[in-house]
């Protein structure tokens, strides 16, 4: 048995809750090792494996709870501090709401199991204000079959694994070198492909002050609101005059988009992502007077700008706005 699963035994039951609980709450720290260690402990009858999928589904669960109270209490702002730290800035929060959109408290059965998803599932139930049985309910489901595969995969697999640690042990230090260059490898390459991610969708941004200079000079600029109906919900009032419009309508509607005008587009990440790459989509089909705003949504709400309820409009029957 090597050093790792000599140290889950000595900390035991503990330690799982108190990692699983750690991962949940944000730090890149996989739980799967664990469980897998721990699933093959209790083979080898060192732990017991029902203890170990309850203790490590309960640090899960706690974790949650803590974002989805997070969530009540913060709302989108709390989607919007995730989003600007993921390593993966497009998809972190539409692809959830989406999800929820879709699927609604369902989607907390599978959550753990998608990258991305994981992380803003359980804030956006506060957000949305699920009931919280409900939440717990769900989540709890959820977390036990995460938890219960990977470590009853171990047990089953607890004489392989025993062997494989066996031979692990004769590298040494040098696996755990080996192991920490992986993972920092992979976090260096993601974080590579965020970044040019975002280089490439760098386009001309208008800022909120430019934006509001254009309005009270009384500007004809066609303001579009792309942000999910999720983030409308909490956070109803937009800019005056802005229509909200889902962001696949406009641009299959890119037709009816008038040419002889400046549209402005803004959406709730704080990077921007929807909105530029929409205005990249529809600059390639020849709509040249578009923009993206600049720290989107939140930019211009923190600046005490004037904010009203939103017109909501089918993309085929847009009309030029007044500012």
């Amino acid at each position: 048995m090597n050093e790792t699963l000599q140290f889950v035994v000595r900390h035991g039951y503990v330690l799982i809750f108190a990692w699983v609980f750690v991962e949940q709450a944000g730090l890149p720290i996989p739980s799967a090792p664990l469980l897998l260690a721990a699933g093959a402990l209790s083979g080898m009858h060192q732990m017991n494996v029902w203890a170990s999928i309850a203790l490590a589904a309960a640090g899960a669960l706690a974790s949650d709870s803590m974002w989805y109270e997070i969530g009540q209490r913060k709302g989108v702002r709390v989607l919007q501090l995730l989003c600007r730290i993921s390593l993966e800035p497009d998809s972190c929060v539409r692809r959830t709401q989406q999800s929820f959109a879709r699927n609604g408290p369902q989607v907390l059965l599978g959550a753990k199991f998608i990258p991305g998803l994981n992380a803003m599932a359980a804030p956006l139930s506060g957000i949305i204000r699920m009931g919280w049985r409900k939440f717990l309910l769900f989540d709890a489901i959820g977390a036990l079959a995460w938890v219960s595969i990977f470590t009853v995969t171990g047990y089953a697999f607890s004489g392989q694994l025993e062997h494989v640690a066996t031979r692990a042990a004769y590298l040494g230090e040098w696996l755990l070198v080996l192991l920490l260059g992986a993972f920092a490898a992979y976090i260096l390459w993601k974080f590579y492909k965020r970044q040019k991610f975002l280089s490439d969708l760098k386009i001309a941004r208008i800022t909120p002050e430019e934006l509001k200079q254009k309005m009270d000079a009384g500007e004809d600029i066609l303001i579009v609101d792309l942000r999910h109906a999720l983030d409308f919900d909490a956070s109803p009032e937009t800019i005056p005059g802005a229509l909200h419009v889902d962001a696949a309508d406009l641009e299959e509607a890119y037709e009816v988009i008038p040419r002889d005008r400046e549209i402005v587009l803004f959406c709730a990440c704080p990077n921007e992502v929807t909105a530029a790459r929409l205005a990249l989509i529809l600059r390639s089909k020849g709509i040249t007077q578009i923009r993206p705003l600049s720290e989107g949504y939140e930019g211009w709400r923190k600046r005490g700008f004037p904010l009203s309820l939103a017109v909501n409009e089918e993309a085929g029957t847009i009309q030029p706005a007044k500012g």
